[in-house]
């Protein structure tokens, strides 16, 4: 089968911020105020489960009214009527960014890319990047094996996300360690998404396969999505700062 086009063709430029700082908090009010704190020239932000269940989509509208390119991280993972409905909601939100479990299979990530497709231009705007989850970076081999999965973690992330190009997604979240093989695989338009990004001399955390800012570019991320090394840095501000110099020096 010859796999679709992508959607939406996006290669990042000089201007485009490439890291996403994931607003990972228990309290919205502290994810607002260092927010308020960030340029949106600088970073784009995400938002996953836990401050979605907390607050709603009235922090990612307040974002998004701010001009942050926000992912909204829910990982949609269900029947193919429900994950359509739920990602064109998302799209009406104004995010830039949402993205479905690969694993969910063909029927719902084709479901889920024309709901997208046809929210974005009923409001007659570009639609988000759609992207699919391949393996979690909290998993690696012997967590594959246990559920069953015997191909290991980069054969597996590789099949997944051709599946995902196939169904004309935009691209997926991965391991910067895969990076270079689905960049080989799957093309320059491929977006790729990579969390587990942590700068030299940080902690892993719960991470398993984690890479430096600088080496995940020089594999071929388009997008870095961290954490802990920013939010709980003494100063956000300057780590971020440090992670983009580190960036523009290995593009």
């Amino acid at each position: 089968m010859t796999a679709a086009t992508p959607a939406t063709v996006n290669t990042p430029t000089a201007a485009t911020p490439r890291v996403f700082v994931a607003l990972d908090f228990e309290n919205p009010m502290h994810a607002l105020a260092l927010a308020d704190r960030l340029d949106p020239r600088d970073c784009g932000l995400k938002v996953g489960k836990e401050m979605f269940v907390v607050a709603g989509p009235e922090p990612v509208r307040w974002m998004v009214a701010r001009g942050f390119n926000v992912f909204l991280d829910l990982k949609f993972h269900d029947i193919p009527n429900t994950v359509a409905q739920a990602c064109a909601a998302a799209t009406r939100l104004g995010v830039g960014m949402l993205n479905v479990h690969a694993m969910g299979g063909r029927a719902m990530l084709a479901a889920a890319r024309k709901s997208v497709t046809e929210a974005a231009s009923a409001m007659e705007r570009r639609p988000p990047l759609l992207i699919a989850v391949t393996v979690l970076t909290s998993l690696g081999d012997v967590d594959l094996a246990e559920l069953g999965h015997t191909e290991g973690t980069a054969a597996q992330a590789l099949r997944l996300a051709a599946l995902a190009r196939a169904c004309a997604l935009d691209g997926v979240v991965c391991s910067a360690v895969e990076a270079p093989a689905l960049r080989k695989a799957l093309g320059p338009a491929f977006t790729l998404v990579t969390p587990g990004i942590r700068p030299s001399g940080a902690t892993r955390d719960d991470q398993t396969r984690i890479i430096t800012p600088e080496a995940a570019i020089a594999n071929g991320a388009d997008y870095l999505v961290v954490g802990r090394p920013i939010t709980q840095a003494a100063d956000p501000v300057a780590a971020l700062a440090a992670i983009n110099r580190s960036i523009r020096a290995a593009a």
